[in-house]
């Protein structure tokens, strides 16, 4: 199976402003002829990074790459406490990309989504199955309330040293308690001391739980302060509110999935998102390919995810 593709710069790039005072960076990268394919970035709140245009052949794709509201190069930026985020959900998401699509004069179009942004892919896909001409996602998650839960509170099992210092980190509020809700409130205190400790423990428990190699190094973005708070203010935001979906949606609407191709790619010892969920979503999304690599947790950098990744989109490349 295919490696990544060698690095590309985007042949073009720009904004678009969607409403509700918001700028989106977009940018689009291989052959602007090629099949329209668009990149849904994880956290959520992580940004779009080069590394995902090299998941796409850049001769046979138009790959197109945004940062979704309040992250990465999108402006106003989350990692301002002033940045109100009462207009950002899922539901304004799944409506920017529409408008980006059309910005882009595309009718349909391949999407792929990791982790967040396989949550993020189902929900669009299941909306607007018509606009979809293929659905590969990896690091799946179907994002049920227990998902939600599992990954700050039952995962601590597999990680108890440092699940013991993301709970202390909490304070008062944590040891009994929500833990997402706690640090959503220690990350609007405004003392900026405490707003800063509070995102540095969160995003280490999110580089704890990536991977079961102790050898496993948290990604370089988790060092910069600016990253780190918008990536913890935001992802609180939707999971404090379960991504605004219903309690196990996503597998209940699969069946809208029915003519919409599409692969699932995950890891076996993926603790963060265990496979369950992407297993019962391939048996709800007919036509489904479900690939399972062994030995990969939730990060990308094990033998054989990436190019089982790759390998499936490529095989959708002329379809």
């Amino acid at each position: 199976m295919p490696g990544l593709y060698p690095p590309i710069e985007p042949y073009e790039s720009g904004r678009l402003e969607v409403g509700d005072g918001q700028s989106l960076y977009w940018e689009a990268c291989g052959d602007p002829r090629g099949r329209p394919a668009l990149v849904l970035h994880g956290g959520p709140g992580s940004g779009c990074t080069p590394g995902a245009r090299r998941l796409f052949d850049p001769a046979a794709f138009r790959t197109i790459l945004f940062d979704q509201r309040g992250c990465g190069r999108s402006l106003p930026h989350a990692a301002d406490l002033a940045v109100d985020l009462s207009s950002n959900t899922t539901h304004h998401l799944l409506a920017d990309i529409e408008a980006l699509r059309r910005h882009a004069g595309v009718e349909r179009w391949l999407v792929y989504g990791s982790s967040w942004g396989s949550v993020l892919g189902l929900a669009y896909a299941q909306r607007h199955p018509q606009r979809v001409s293929a659905l590969v996602i990896s690091h799946a998650s179907v994002s049920r309330w227990e998902d939600i839960h599992w990954l700050y509170h039952g995962v601590g099992r597999y990680f108890p040293q440092a699940w013991e210092r993301f709970r202390q980190g909490a304070g008062e509020a944590g040891e009994a308690g929500d833990l997402i809700e706690a640090y959503r409130t220690l990350l609007a205190d405004p003392d900026p001391a405490v707003r800063e400790q509070a995102a540095r423990d969160w995003c280490d428990w999110e580089a704890a739980v990536i991977s079961v190699d102790p050898r496993h190094k948290p990604p370089d973005r988790y060092l910069d302060p600016r990253f780190r708070m918008v990536f913890a203010r935001i992802v609180t935001h939707y999971f404090a509110h379960n991504c605004w979906l219903e309690d196990g949606q996503l597998l209940d609407d699969a069946d809208r999935l029915a003519g919409v191709p599409g692969a699932i790619v995950c890891g076996r010892l993926d603790l963060g998102s265990p496979i369950e969920g992407a297993w019962l979503l391939h048996k709800a999304w007919p036509g489904s390919e479900l690939a399972i690599v062994d030995n990969a947790g939730h990060e990308t950098t094990t033998p054989g995810m990436l190019e089982t990744i790759v390998g499936a989109l490529d095989r959708f490349a002329a379809a």
